[in-house]
């Protein structure tokens, strides 16, 4: 019975990738209509990262941000089932990037590069990067890879891994990150990868207490740590939403080689930089997360 569920979900997921995406957008309203007004999805914990985020805001501003949340939440979804089919013209049309040959001539200059990028919409499309970047610089080969965190369902993660490889990416497991890299560069590949550093340190990250969103937050170093060490290149992808499914990939620099800075100085500088992106376009950021559950305090040095 359970595989015959999920062969009907697969085959009804696959369909729905089949129709145009302005098709998906008169779904993706319905549902973000039912998310926002009926189902309230997280709505408290919405509405109090926002309220404590944003103290100058009025309810009625908040609110507006949180209804245009659902919504981008909404799309979000269609707009990852469409990748199980598109094709890359239409994928160059609905997403662009720009000053990609910062990434170019860090992997010139015979070094990785280390993305850091956020749950900021569409973040499942970032890959396509593999359409306009080469797959060799310099007679260096290139792997391009993103880190993810398995998800608990077997099936619903081989689903995810396969919308996550149809730009040719890999997918590393966060706890083979090192190992796997490593073994990529003993290969002679250099490698291109993204890091979603934006949620809550998990139980037994090392941490790191800054000043995000106007509140002490704690966040992870684990990708500074690494870049650091592996002496890596440091980019940030600033994602725009420009209008209903189309977007835009600034890659704005932080460190041409991560070891002439701390894990601490390359991750402030990363979370300042999504800061600015989320305060330019709040609603098209991952508020549902829960990620300051645990209150922290700033150290008096940062106060």
């Amino acid at each position: 019975m359970k595989k015959m569920m999920y062969d009907i979900v697969g085959f009804l997921l696959k369909s729905l990738a089949r129709l145009p995406l302005g098709v998906l957008y008169i779904f993706s309203d319905i549902i973000g209509f039912i998310l926002c007004h009926i189902i309230r999805y997280r709505r408290k914990v919405i509405i109090s990262n926002l309220t404590a985020c944003y103290p100058e805001k009025n309810r009625h501003q908040i609110n507006n941000i949180a209804d245009e949340f659902y919504h981008r939440l909404s799309d979000y979804f269609f707009e990852t089932v469409k990748l199980l089919h598109i094709s890359d013209r239409e994928m160059e049309k609905r997403l662009k990037f720009e000053n990609l040959d910062l990434i170019e001539s860090i992997l010139r200059d015979g070094r990785s590069v280390t993305i850091y990028f956020a749950h900021c919409f569409n973040w499942e499309w970032a890959p396509s990067t593999t359409l306009y970047l080469s797959p060799e610089v310099g007679g260096k080969k290139i792997k391009f890879c993103q880190i993810y965190r398995p998800l608990r369902n077997v099936w619903f993660d081989s689903l995810m891994l396969q919308i996550r490889s149809r730009f040719g990416s890999v997918s590393i497991q966060k706890n083979r990150t090192l190992r796997d890299l490593l073994t990529m560069h003993r290969e002679g590949f250099l490698t291109v990868t993204g890091f979603m550093s934006d949620q809550k340190p998990s139980h037994g990250d090392p941490i790191h207490i800054i000043s995000f969103l106007r509140r002490p937050t704690a966040v992870i170093t684990g990708t500074a740590t690494l870049a650091c060490r592996m002496s890596t290149g440091v980019v940030y992808w600033d994602i725009i939403h420009e209008r209903r499914g189309h977007y835009r990939i600034i890659t704005r620099p932080i460190a041409f080689n991560a070891s002439s800075m701390t894990p601490e100085e390359v991750t402030d500088k990363y979370f300042k930089l999504l800061e600015q992106t989320i305060d330019r376009d709040p609603a098209n950021w991952l508020w549902s997360h829960n990620r300051w559950k645990h209150p922290v305090t700033l150290p008096d040095n940062n106060q």
